[in-house]
């Protein structure tokens, strides 16, 4: 028998089922995502947006106090303004779900969420 220097062949089957297990955590993680909402606002309140786990605007808020036709487009920049600010809350909230399951590692194959 010949010295194979300590090498040992990886389970091939075994890294499929582990790979196949991660990828319904993944699912499992994304389906909990989308049930989830972040919000924000801008304006000191005046303009809110919420924005789900999938990155869809749920819905925009608007105090009637901040709409004025004379100045359209501070309203604007505080829509978009709540809007950035609700998608990065996802996207905070989605790395940190991301790393429970992977423990901080990002692993090559894996779908970037983020």
């Amino acid at each position: 028998m010949a010295d194979d220097g300590g090498f040992k062949m990886p389970d091939l089957g075994n890294l499929v089922q582990l790979a196949q297990d991660m990828q319904r955590k993944v699912a499992d993680v994304q389906a909990q995502l989308a049930a989830k909402t972040c919000e924000a606002s801008a304006g000191g309140g005046m303009v809110t947006a919420t924005v789900n786990g999938q990155y869809d605007v749920v819905s925009i808020r608007i105090d009637p106090e901040v709409v004025d036709p004379a100045d359209v487009a501070m309203l604007e920049d505080l829509v978009t303004a709540a809007v950035n600010q609700a998608i990065e809350k996802v996207r905070e909230m989605t790395k940190a779900e991301m790393a429970k399951l992977t423990g901080g590692l990002a692993i090559p194959g894996m779908p970037q969420l983020f």
